[in-house]
């Protein structure tokens, strides 16, 4: 019994140059279309944020011009209701933060009776804010609700 002759085929097939860019474009923009994926991209920050203590609550909302951000501290636990923080109680410690990038804002910060420049970053359902004034500063982070 003969066999059939055995062609061999290389282990890999030359793709030209061109055909790998059009490939990697179309990769990029399948996942670009992927609703979830472009949806954690630029996720609003807009809502109700708790800090990780469970101790404050703060609603952020986008003020001025629509893209700069607000937050306002709304609720304190009763076992940190002192008099210093109930004077921040229902008022703006972050206002008009600009957006410098995606999901990033710069402005001010209302602290302790000071006012710091900050940064607020969202990162799906955890924002951060830092606040500084000069080289000393402090971080908090908060959990969407």
């Amino acid at each position: 019994m003969r066999r059939p002759n055995r062609v061999n085929f290389p282990e890999t097939i030359p793709v030209p140059f061109y055909a790998r860019r059009i490939a990697a474009a179309a990769a990029a923009l399948a996942l670009l279309a992927t609703p979830t994926l472009a949806a954690d991209i630029a996720k609003s920050p807009v809502g109700v944020w708790q800090t990780e203590q469970g101790d404050a609550r703060f609603r952020v909302s986008l003020c001025g011009d629509g893209k700069q951000l607000c937050a306002k501290l709304t609720w304190l636990r009763q076992d940190v209701r002192s008099a210093e923080n109930l004077r921040y109680l229902n008022k703006y410690v972050v206002q008009g933060a600009m957006p410098v990038q995606v999901n990033k804002w710069r402005g001010t910060v209302s602290y302790n009776g000071e006012t710091l420049s900050g940064s607020v970053t969202l990162a799906g359902d955890v924002m951060s804010l830092q606040g500084c004034k000069g080289i000393f500063c402090q971080s908090m982070s908060f959990q969407r609700l």
